[in-house]
């Protein structure tokens, strides 16, 4: 008997510390999802960026991304990046996902240039900054556009024709979509050298959504159009691609001029293999890197360097920074497009061994 009571009072003594111990460790579970709270909260001070492109469809694109997002993220930023996959419609929900999400900025590749006027206004009543990248958005008044002179790529292709000779002087153009208005200057560039040399464009083909298979169906559907036409201009390389197919499996691969845009890979293989005459190469690491600085600029009040004029959506002025592109050929690929790193000389010249 005088075993038990101490033993009774030794287990009465444990178990309020048990009970202090349960209710400690409660306390501090309670309290670790506020310490998580003010992590959030200290993320939400970084500027926000949101950018929604077109597609991946178009080489580039993806170079522009991993720029953009490196330097924005140099700069403290964090960005969100949307992909519409060429759906118009999903380009506007993927904007309208980045409003929602209270970007401080929201950078559009648009699809159709046309098409995104009621949402660019949603996220401006909402406070955000909107930046055109590449191609214009008309009649929204964004806050800047960015992109290079297009009407001068149209240009180029232009006088690259001219220069390399043109007999029949006829030409055929295998164009991008109208509802992309870059390639409206850039079809005026390239007309309007056409007409300077009295040479005649006999057909415009537009591929919607920049597919490029539009370019070998319409040559298959056209078989008569290779035997009268001296060159072929192409919207794009992607394009250019296609139709360079159709005339080798037709051998005429190297007698057609072929001209695009973007400097993709193929391009530049073609090129120095003397499949394509030329493409013009547009440095978007440039371009990539200059709407990521200013967007963070925009974001903090701060002065927006390199704008260096307006250009018109339609009813607006839109400050507008406009890059240079550059005509790339035979002669000068080591110059422009090795040399600037933009493709290793190994890989652009991966079937003409002589050359290496």
């Amino acid at each position: 008997m005088k075993n038990e009571f101490p033993h009774k009072l030794s287990k009465r003594k444990v178990v309020p510390a048990f009970l202090c111990m349960m209710l400690l460790s409660m306390l501090m579970a309670c309290a670790a999802p506020k310490q998580e709270e003010t992590a959030e909260k200290a993320d939400d001070g970084k500027i926000q960026v949101g950018i929604c492109f077109d597609s991946y469809l178009i080489e580039r694109w993806e170079r522009d991304r991993d720029v953009f997002v490196s330097t924005a993220k140099e700069l403290g930023a964090e960005v969100n990046v949307q992909n519409a996959n060429g759906d118009p419609k999903e380009q506007i929900d993927r904007i309208e996902y980045l409003i929602e999400k209270e970007m401080d900025v929201i950078v559009i590749v648009c699809i159709d240039s046309d098409g995104l006027t009621e949402v660019v206004q949603k996220a401006k009543d909402a406070g955000i900054i909107v930046i055109a990248y590449d191609r214009m958005i008309h009649n929204a008044d964004v806050d800047l556009y960015i992109s290079f002179d297009n009407e001068k790529v149209g240009t180029m292709m232009g006088e690259a024709m001219v220069e390399a000779g043109m007999s029949n002087k006829k030409v055929l153009m295998l164009s991008g979509p109208t509802a992309d208005n870059n390639v409206t200057m850039v079809n005026s560039g390239f007309t309007q050298v056409m007409e300077d040399h009295d040479i005649e464009v006999v057909d415009i083909m537009y591929a919607d959504n920049w597919k490029p298979e539009y370019a070998s169906d319409y040559i298959y559907e056209h078989p008569e159009v290779l035997d009268e036409v001296d060159g072929i201009m192409c919207g794009n390389d992607s394009l250019a691609t296609q139709a360079v197919r159709v005339l080798a499996e037709k051998r005429k691969a190297g007698k057609i001029l072929v001209t695009g845009q973007d400097a993709e890979l193929e391009a530049c293989q073609r090129i120095v293999e003397g499949t394509q005459l030329m493409t013009v190469y547009k440095p978007v690491e440039n371009q990539a890197k200059a709407a990521a600085e200013c967007a963070i600029a925009m974001a903090k009040g701060e002065p927006v360097e390199g704008i260096n004029g307006t250009v018109s959506d339609g009813s607006y002025e839109i400050p507008s920074i406009v890059l240079e592109p550059i005509a790339v050929n035979a002669d000068n690929m080591d110059a422009t497009i090795i040399e600037s790193g933009f493709h290793l000389r190994d890989e652009v010249y991966l079937n003409v061994t002589e050359r290496r």
